[in-house]
C-alpha cells in the first residue's frame, strides 16, 4: 500500500481523491488550511467523513509558508506520491485579489515541489485548468493548444505552476503530470459554482441567473471520472512531463444544461439574463485523447446522469451546504 500526500484535501475534489486512496487501503496525509475562500462548514463537513479513517492523517497548515516545507518533511519524511489539489478556484475572484491566487496556486505548489525534490518522491500530480486555452483556438483544445494568452489571474497563476512543475521535471527528474480538468462537478461540490447555485434557487423556484446570453458552451466532467483518472495515474509509468486533459468529452450550452436542471428538479424559476463576465472563456471543450492513450481515461458518467446525481444528492445534503 502506497503513502500519499493529498494537499487540498479538504476541498471538493481532494476530498474525494483522499477518500478513494482510503477506501483501497492507503496511507494518506491531507494537507489544508480550511481557508474562508468559502463556507468554511462545507470544508468541515468533507473533513468529518476523512477523519475517522485510521490511515488518513490531517494536517492543518498553509503549503504557501517556506517553512512548512521543512514541517511537512518531519511529519511524512518519505511518500510514494503528492497529489497537489490545494488552489484557489474561481475565474471572476481572482481579478479583484490575483496576490492570493499567486501566492496559493504559483508559490504553494513550487513549495510542494521543493518537498518532493527533497524527499525524493518519485510521482508529483499538479491539479491545473482548462482554463490555459482561454479563447485560444477552436475547441476541442487539445494540450499543444496555445496557452501564453489566460484570460484571469486565476489562470495565470495555473499557467505558473505548470512552468515550475515543468522546470522541476527537467531539472530534477521528478515525474511530473499536469491534469488540466475541465468544470467538475458532482456531490460536495462548491457551494458557489454555477450547477450549486443554480440548482438552490430552482429548489426554491426563484429567478436564476445566466451572464451573457446563455449560448457559451462547457464541458463539465463529473468527478467519479476525475478520481478514476487521477488512480489510473498514480500507477501508471510513463506520464512524466505530461500535461493532459481531464474533460467530458462533450459540450453544452449553459441554456440547455439550465433547461435540463430545470426537468430534473421540476422547477418553475425564472432566467434572468446580465452582462457577460469579463475573464470567463467562451467555449470549453477537452481533446481527451492523449488522457486515452496513456492512462485508458474513458469518461463515462453523461452530463444528465450526473445532475442527476448531485440533484438526488443535494436534496439529502443541502443543509450543510447553504
Amino acid at each position: 500500500m502506497g503513502v500519499y500526500v493529498v494537499t487540498g484535501a479538504t476541498g471538493f475534489i481532494g476530498s474525494v481523491v483522499a477518500g478513494l486512496m482510503l477506501r483501497e487501503g492507503h496511507t494518506v496525509f491531507g494537507i489544508d488550511n480550511l481557508s474562508p475562500v468559502y463556507d468554511v462548514r462545507v470544508k468541515e463537513h468533507r473533513l468529518q467523513a476523512l477523519l475517522p479513517q485510521e490511515n488518513f492523517h490531517f494536517i492543518r497548515d498553509d503549503i504557501t509558508d517556506r517553512d512548512f516545507i521543512a514541517r511537512l518533511a518531519a511529519n511524512v519524511p518519505k511518500a510514494d506520491a503528492v497529489v497537489n489539489l490545494a488552489a484557489i478556484a474561481g475565474v471572476r475572484a481572482s481579478a479583484t485579489d490575483p496576490w492570493s491566487y499567486l501566492n496559493t496556486n504559483t508559490l504553494g505548489n513550487l513549495n510542494m515541489l521543493e518537498y518532493a525534490r527533497h524527499q525524493r518522491v518519485p510521482k508529483f500530480i499538479l491539479a491545473s485548468t482548462s482554463s490555459l486555452y482561454g479563447n485560444e483556438g477552436k475547441p476541442p483544445h487539445a494540450e499543444t493548444a496555445s496557452t501564453e494568452r489566460p484570460l484571469a489571474p486565476y489562470a495565470a497563476s495555473k499557467k505558473g505552476a505548470e512552468a515550475f512543475a515543468h522546470s522541476y521535471h527537467h531539472l530534477y527528474g521528478i515525474d511530473v503530470t499536469v491534469l488540466r480538468y475541465f468544470t467538475v462537478y458532482g456531490p460536495r461540490m462548491r457551494p458557489d459554482l454555477a450547477i450549486s447555485i443554480f440548482t438552490r434557487k430552482m429548489l426554491a423556484n426563484e429567478p436564476i441567473t445566466v451572464y451573457g446570453d446563455g449560448e457559451q458552451t462547457r464541458d463539465f466532467t463529473y468527478i467519479d471520472d476525475v478520481v478514476k483518472a487521477n488512480k489510473q495515474l498514480l500507477k501508471t509509468c510513463g506520464a512524466d512531463g505530461v500535461a493532459m486533459n481531464i474533460g467530458g468529452g462533450n459540450r453544452i450550452t449553459v441554456n440547455d444544461l439550465v433547461d435540463m436542471l430545470k426537468e430534473i428538479i421540476g422547477s418553475k424559476s425564472e432566467i434572468v439574463y446580465t452582462n457577460v463576465q469579463k475573464g470567463d472563456a467562451e467555449h470549453t471543450l477537452a481533446n481527451i485523447e492523449c488522457a486515452k492513450r496513456i492512462i485508458s481515461y474513458e469518461p463515462s458518467v453523461s452530463i444528465r446522469s450526473g445532475l442527476n446525481h448531485f440533484v438526488s444528492w443535494y436534496r439529502r445534503n443541502s443543509p450543510e451546504y447553504n
